[in-house]
């Protein structure tokens, strides 16, 4: 059974806000308010409220400087006036200041107010989807100018180092100052293709579909061991998996695999260089239906400003490391396609935590 469309009906005079109640209790929620202060509590108390009908004549404050006020607090709700009086003036005057959909005559007429309201929901709907897209657009233009920005600093960077050394190479002519400048070349050509990956893997993320299948964690433990083992071993670094699965667990291997090679990654690169104990470990328990992974580090930790900003694109939250800035934000995005949730603690120069809930599909 659907919902029942919330209105709200402000009037001065208790025996129309009555009959109001008891004409269209049925086939809608109806709250009434005596006063304006009544009618603010219920559009805070319920921001689902569609559809304000206000009587214009009423002590204190008239129906267009009500709708006048809430125009800017309370936007998403229709305003209908009801009035007896329809002078020329008062028209434009509701028009220009109460932003008034409709006006209804009184004393109202059940079939009018009935009809007003199927418009005026109408309207409440298509504006409701308005501003989901015009958000989405915000937000898209948002992603767009970073973008922007970020081409021009991680492709381009590591491209004008290349060429940088390309050209001081002409001029050298020691063969350990050559190896020199091939290292530094290949470090700008492996940034670039880490940048690369992530630009594929969001941009798969957004577009692509699940396909779910099932998930042996132990074999993917396997995978991932021997995916770092190098970074492990040349960091010094303490690598532990451990896995409890003893129950079926389906889901999009893909997106699930960039969850954990971006976790585990960035425990591998933001490690205290000057410690003698780095450590990362991996845990999964799968429970019940649900995988909990828990990806913990011994490293430079993160400020508590900036927890709340890691999950952003383009951002990074350290300069130790050089980032994409894809890779928490593409952790995100594969979470909300697996309805997974995540969350973070993290103590500076002691470690971080994300622990990962997925349920199984």
């Amino acid at each position: 059974m659907a919902e029942k469309i919330k209105i709200l009906y402000l009037d001065d005079e208790i025996d129309n806000l009555t009959g109001f109640k008891a004409t269209f209790r049925l086939d809608y929620q109806v709250f009434t308010a005596v006063n304006v202060q009544g009618a603010l509590d219920y559009l805070s108390q319920h921001p689902d409220i569609r559809i304000v009908f206000c009587d214009q004549r009423m002590p204190g404050k008239t129906g267009v400087e009500f709708f006048e006020e809430i125009r800017i607090a309370f936007p998403a709700p229709i305003r209908i006036l009801i009035t007896a009086y329809t002078d020329v003036e008062s028209v434009i005057d509701a028009i220009n200041r109460g932003n008034i959909f409709r006006f209804i005559r009184k004393p109202w007429d059940a079939a009018e107010v009935i009809s007003a309201i199927d418009e005026a929901n109408k309207f409440y709907q298509a504006n409701s989807v308005l501003t989901i897209k015009n958000e989405e657009l915000r937000k898209a233009y948002a992603e767009l100018d970073k973008f922007a920005y970020s081409v021009s600093h991680d492709i381009r960077g590591p491209l004008s180092g290349v060429l940088g050394a390309i050209n001081a190479a002409r001029e050298i002519h020691d063969i350990n100052e050559m190896k020199e400048m091939l290292f530094l070349m290949e470090k700008s050509l492996k940034k670039l293709d880490n940048y690369i990956i992530s630009m594929h893997d969001y941009y798969s993320l957004q577009r692509g579909e699940l396909r779910i299948t099932d998930v042996d964690f132990n074999q993917l433990a396997d995978e991932l061991r021997d995916v770092f083992k190098v970074m492990a071993g040349t960091g010094s670094v303490d690598f532990n998996i451990t896995v409890d699965q003893r129950e079926p667990f389906r889901s999009d291997i893909g997106p699930l695999k960039l969850v954990l090679n971006n976790l585990l990654s960035n425990a591998f690169k933001y490690q205290d260089k000057g410690s003698d104990e780095k450590k990362v470990e991996l845990t999964i328990l799968v429970f019940r239906g649900v995988a909990q992974i828990e990806v913990k580090d011994t490293g430079i930790g993160i400020l508590g400003s900036h927890i709340s900003e890691i999950f952003t694109l383009f951002y990074r939250a350290s300069s130790q490391q050089a980032g994409s800035g894809f890779g928490l934000y593409n952790v995100k995005s594969a979470l909300l396609k697996l309805n997974g949730n995540i969350e973070v603690n993290s103590a500076l120069n002691k470690g971080t935590t994300f622990k990962v809930t997925i349920p199984t599909k």
